[in-house]
């Protein structure tokens, strides 16, 4: 199935903002300016099966897809948090899709995709 096929068929709504799923928080980069791609960052294109971008504690997966051109990501950049997972940019709607939270679209731009941080009198990170 392709992906505008499944689009389609679900009829997810595309967000341009920030959005949640399950532990991981999609923000738009130009809210966070503590967080940059590295110079050397390697971007790749998102393949045709997905990139998976965190398996949770159960075994499931968030995975993120895309229309083959659309779409790039890259694991190297700076966030003294430590909590950013992957760096995206997508000139098409992309989708983060997961067992139990369902599918979520991500409008184009230039996207953050974090661990959530539950804020108490220590570090902890969400887990689903």
């Amino acid at each position: 199935m392709k992906l505008r096929e499944l689009e389609d068929q679900l009829r997810v709504p595309v967000l341009d903002g920030l959005q949640a799923q399950g532990d991981l928080i999609v923000i738009p980069l130009a809210l966070v300016r503590t967080v940059r791609p590295d110079p050397w960052a390697a971007w790749r294109p998102v393949p045709p099966e997905g990139v998976e971008l965190v398996r949770g504690e159960t075994g499931n997966t968030h995975t993120l897809v895309a229309d083959a051109g659309t779409h790039r990501w890259t694991a190297g950049l700076h966030d003294p948090l430590g909590l950013t997972i992957r760096l995206i940019e997508n000139t098409a709607p992309a989708y983060l899709i997961h067992p139990e939270h369902g599918c979520s679209g991500v409008a184009p731009g230039c996207w953050l995709v974090r661990r959530q941080q539950e804020y108490r009198a220590w570090r902890r990170l969400v887990t689903d």
